[in-house]
């Protein structure tokens, strides 16, 4: 009813199928999440972590990295005298995270600490030489770039000869690293660590494990000072990995499922108040990390304050720890109003586009808000199944934010086009990427990408749905939810399982909620059961529209069955997400 393909998860059926039993078998699980582990390419040997991911069992050694040798045996000798250091961040979810880890840390560990997040506006992404100065005008002798730097060789010059710069990061390089002390960065060219899949805070933290276990060698700790508990910095990392849209695979869950259990202590005033504003019921799941906090810290970045994500999760009082959290939320109001207004226009322009073929959509307007480019993007990448990109234009200048699809590298892409001269500056990751150009240049770019990203053009208008498994009503059980629910956390490279319930009936549908924009309604299977079913966003749509009339006929039914809490009894309870007549 959505006009979406539905596809079979891409394996070895008849392979998966054999080997999905043998894990079922091995680890007392239900056949179809053996199979499930199977046909996402996960082997015997492999289940048990991918279940039960530890970072006992998944965390590398930090010396692994190129350069974190070096990086954490400097910031050891900062830590022993009480150096006065600098940590210059970016402005997203990633940078806010990864600012507040190494500030925590080292305030924890005696040094003075000042900290810098850029204006999106004024100053851009990335360091620059007035705020680099600035950090070493307030005595820092050393500065930590973390979610930056990678690129910035010119500019980190500047402190040659003053202070001693640190680079921790995860975007992709375009050349050899800058000359400076380290740069800890697990895709820069000569590194050979395979953590690639981290994001900037994730790197982080293996740089604090680093700097502990030189710590201990030294004996610091042995001189009474207590040992940081990193385990509860976790919380910033999980967030980081979901918002930053890493996979979550090997040990990226082992980050994501720690630190969503860190999250649901409310130990960080500033998480516990922003979950409060946010009005998110049970425990956090990346689903709270990725659609409730972190638009809402990103909002400071986009559209007011570069810096009030930060103070919240540093923040050590409760009163200021509401009070930033639900000015966050106010902006992030404003954020979304502003985004609407840009919205429509950037996609009418993408419609043409994708019409005349483009591999690539890249639409700009004069005036649009360089804060809501990049959720533009997102939007239109989701729309149309392909890479989108888009600008705000002022005075002659663009600056741009794009978001990609699985298999096509924009950051790769648009640091090409930077080594071409297409770009003024430029960079990013696989998924997503920012630039910045002449007006007069937008042309060219497009042409580089579309020729660069040529498989763009051949995408499906939509994106097909990746059918895992097939159930019967009756099988629907508590129990299986449950078992399902072992595959969390999901998100990007691991997404939750989309199963189809087959001819099944729905005897019973309303709308439910404040708008009616949600349907609740109850499913009977074809040889017995009963099962509760939600559509959300169903005001309008021939999906709404076949859940609320169905006229009885026997459909089959995809979406996510989960085990839900409410009122100390649990149930089985399927999110739908398509439909089809039997």
């Amino acid at each position: 009813m959505t006009g979406r393909p539905w596809l079979w998860r891409r394996s070895a059926l008849d392979t998966a199928e054999h080997l999905g039993l043998g894990i079922a078998q091995r680890l007392d699980v239900p056949e179809i999440v053996g199979r499930l582990l199977a046909m996402r390419g996960i082997g015997m040997e492999e289940a048990v972590h991918y279940l039960t991911p530890t970072l006992r069992a998944l965390l590398p050694d930090p010396s692994t990295l190129a350069d974190m040798d070096v990086a954490a045996a400097r910031i050891a000798a900062a830590v022993r005298v009480g150096e006065t250091v600098g940590v210059f961040g970016d402005y997203d979810v990633d940078g806010a995270c990864s600012t507040a880890l190494v500030t925590q840390l080292l305030r924890g560990l005696g040094c003075v600490v000042h900290t810098h997040i850029p204006d999106r506006t004024t100053e851009g992404y990335g360091p620059n030489v007035p705020a680099l100065l600035a950090l070493r005008a307030k005595g820092a002798s050393l500065v930590i770039c973390v979610d930056c730097g990678t690129t910035s060789g010119e500019t980190l010059a500047c402190l040659a000869g003053e202070a001693e710069v640190i680079v921790l990061d995860h975007h992709k390089a375009e050349g050899p690293p800058p000359q400076i002390l380290a740069t800890v960065n697990p895709n820069r060219l000569d590194c050979a660590s395979g953590q690639g899949m981290l994001c900037a805070t994730g790197i982080a933290f293996l740089t604090a494990v680093a700097l502990l276990r030189h710590l201990r060698r030294d004996g610091f700790f042995a001189e009474g000072t207590a040992e940081p508990d990193l385990i509860a910095l976790l919380d910033l990392v999980a967030l980081a990995t979901v918002c930053d849209v890493m996979p979550l695979t090997g040990l990226n869950r082992a980050f994501v499922g720690q630190g969503l259990r860190i999250m649901a202590r409310g130990q960080r005033l500033g998480i516990a108040a922003l979950i409060e504003v946010a009005q998110v019921k049970g425990v956090p799941t990346t689903f709270t990390c990725g659609f409730a906090l972190g638009p809402r810290i990103n909002a400071g970045g986009r559209v007011a304050d570069s810096g009030l994500g930060l103070r919240l999760l540093l923040t050590e009082d409760a009163e200021e720890a509401t009070e930033i959290a639900e000015l966050l939320d106010s902006v992030n109001r404003q954020r979304q109003q502003i985004e609407t207004s840009v919205l429509e226009e950037a996609m009418r322009l993408a419609e043409a586009q994708v019409a005349l073929g483009h591999a690539v959509l890249l639409v700009g307007g004069e005036g649009w808000h360089n804060g809501v480019v990049g959720i533009v993007a997102g939007r239109l990448k989701e729309k149309f199944n392909r890479p989108a990109c888009v600008l705000s234009i002022t005075a002659g200048q663009a600056v741009g934010s794009g978001r990609s699809v699985l298999g096509l590298d924009l950051g790769a892409a648009v640091l090409a086009a930077r080594q071409s001269g297409l770009l003024e500056r430029g960079g990013g990751h696989a998924m997503a990427a920012g630039f910045g150009l002449p007006e007069s240049g937008i042309a060219a770019l497009h042409a580089f990408l579309n020729a660069r990203l040529a498989a763009g053009a051949s995408m499906p208008r939509t994106a097909a749905l990746t059918i895992e498994g097939v159930l019967h009503v009756r099988g629907a059980t508590v129990e299986v939810a449950g078992h399902l629910g072992r595959l969390a956390p999901f998100g990007q490279g691991n997404d939750e399982p989309l199963l189809v319930l087959s001819h099944a009936r729905i005897t019973k549908a309303e709308r439910v909620g404040k708008d009616g924009a949600t349907i609740r309604a109850f499913i009977e299977g074809e040889g017995g059961g009963r099962l509760k079913a939600v559509l959300f966003r169903a005001k309008t749509g021939p999906l709404a529209e076949g859940m609320l009339d169905p006229g009885r006929r026997p459909m089959h039914i995809a979406g996510y069955l989960r085990a839900e809490a409410w009122n100390g009894t649990v149930t089985p309870s399927f999110m739908v997400q398509d439909i089809c007549w039997a």
